[in-house]
C-alpha cells in the first residue's frame, strides 16, 4: 500500500517539513533506506545517517534540530520510535491472512468449549474439558492440555505446548516453541544420595496483553500458580521457574532466568542474560542490566543494578574503571614494594 507523507503526518499528528505528496510505500532502517520508503531517527547514535540517508521520508522527534540540509522530507512526531511502531502495527493488521475454522487434522476433545471465529491448524489438539475463547489462532501442532483456558484474540504460534490446567488470558501472543506449565524444578534429597521428585501440583497463569517469544519455558507452581500479570513482554529463551510472579508490564529479554519463587514487581525491566536467585523481591521499576546475577532482594523502587553479584548501576559505572585497571595497579604496587625493600636493604 502507498501512502503520502501529508496521510502518514495525520494519522500520526505529526507535522511535515517537506514535499507533502512525496509517497512511501515500504519501510527500511535509516542507514539502509531507499528512494520510497518511510524510516526514522530515534536513537542519537543514528543521527549522522539522516543527512546520507535515501529513505523519502523520515519520523523525527519534533525537537529534532538538523546540522545540514537534509534530502528527505521530515515529518515530526511526539515519540518517533512510538510512531514507526504505530505504523507497524497497522501494517502487520493489514498483512496478516485472516484464518477461521478447524482444520481437518486438528483434533478438539467433544466436551472442549470453542468461541466463534477461532482457528485450530493442522495436528493441533484442544483437550477435554478445556475453554478457547473467541478469534483464538491455535496454529500446527499446538497442543493445549486438559482443563485449561485461553481468553478471547489470543494468538498461540507453532508448536506451543500448554500443559493441564493452565490458565491463559485475552489478547496474549505467544511464540513458537514456548512450553508452559511444564514441572518446576523440585527435588528432595534423600538419605543415600539419590533425589525424590516433589510433584507439582500448581499450575501457570497468564494474564491479559502479555506476549511471550518463542522457546521459553514457565514451569508450574509446586501448589498455587506462577503467575505472569498483565501486560509482561517475554524475549525468547528465557526461563521461568516454579511458583514466579512477575508483575504488570515488566519486560525481560532474551536468556534471561528467574529461580523459584521470586517475585518481580511491576513496570521492571531486565537486560539479556540477568538472572535472578530464588526467594527474592524485586520491587517496582527497578532495573537490571545485562548478564546481572541477583542475588538479594533489591527493595528500593526504581533501582538499577549492574554487575555479578549486582549493585547499584552508578557504583558498578565507577568501579568498573578501576577493574579495567588492576593490572596497571597491580604492577605499580609490586614496583612500589620492590622500591620500598631496596631502601630498607641500602640503611
Amino acid at each position: 500500500m502507498e501512502f503520502t507523507a501529508k496521510a502518514l503526518a495525520q494519522f500520526l499528528k505529526g507535522e511535515v517539513e517537506g514535499d507533502p505528496e512525496v509517497v512511501v510505500s515500504d519501510v527500511s532502517k535509516i542507514e539502509e533506506g531507499t528512494p520510497g520508503t518511510l524510516t526514522f531517527l530515534a536513537n542519537p547514535k543514528y543521527t549522522r545517517f539522516i543527512y546520507t540517508t535515501r529513505a523519502s521520508v523520515v519520523l523525527v522527534d519534533r525537537h529534532f534540530r538538523p546540522e545540514k540540509k537534509i534530502p528527505a522530507t521530515l515529518i515530526r512526531v511526539d515519540n518517533p520510535y512510538q510512531a514507526m511502531a504505530s505504523l507497524l502495527e497497522m501494517a502487520e493488521e493489514q498483512m496478516k491472512q485472516s484464518r477461521s475454522g478447524i482444520h481437518d487434522l486438528a483434533y478438539i476433545h467433544p466436551s472442549a468449549i470453542t468461541g466463534e471465529g477461532i482457528y485450530a491448524g493442522p495436528f493441533s489438539v484442544v483437550s477435554e474439558n478445556t475453554r478457547i475463547g473467541k478469534n483464538v489462532q491455535i496454529f500446527p501442532h499446538v497442543y493445549i492440555g486438559e482443563n485449561c483456558t485461553v481468553g478471547d484474540n489470543t494468538v498461540l504460534y507453532p508448536g506451543v505446548k500448554i500443559y493441564h490446567g493452565c490458565h491463559i488470558g485475552s489478547n496474549c501472543i505467544i511464540h513458537a516453541g514456548t512450553i508452559i506449565g511444564s514441572d518446576g524444578f523440585g527435588f528432595a534429597p534423600k538419605s543415600d544420595s539419590n533425589y525424590q521428585k516433589v510433584p507439582q501440583i500448581g499450575n501457570v497463569v497468564i494474564e491479559n496483553d502479555v506476549e511471550i517469544g518463542a522457546n521459553t519455558a514457565i514451569d508450574r507452581a509446586t501448589m498455587g500458580s506462577t503467575r505472569i500479570r498483565r501486560g509482561v513482554k517475554i524475549d525468547n529463551l528465557v526461563q521461568i521457574a516454579h511458583n514466579v510472579e512477575i508483575g504488570d508490564n515488566t519486560v525481560m529479554a532474551g536468556q534471561c532466568g528467574i529461580a523459584g519463587s521470586t517475585r518481580i514487581g511491576k513496570n521492571c525491566m531486565l537486560g539479556g542474560q540477568a538472572g535472578i536467585v530464588g526467594h527474592l523481591q524485586i520491587a517496582d521499576h527497578v532495573k537490571i542490566a545485562a548478564q546481572s546475577g541477583v542475588t538479594s532482594s533489591i527493595q528500593t523502587e526504581g533501582e538499577a543494578v549492574q554487575g555479578a553479584p549486582s549493585f547499584n548501576f552508578t557504583k558498578y559505572q565507577k568501579s568498573y574503571v578501576f577493574f579495567r585497571k588492576l593490572p596497571e595497579l597491580n604492577a605499580r604496587i609490586e614496583a612500589l614494594e620492590k622500591e620500598i625493600r631496596e631502601l630498607k636493604n641500602n640503611r
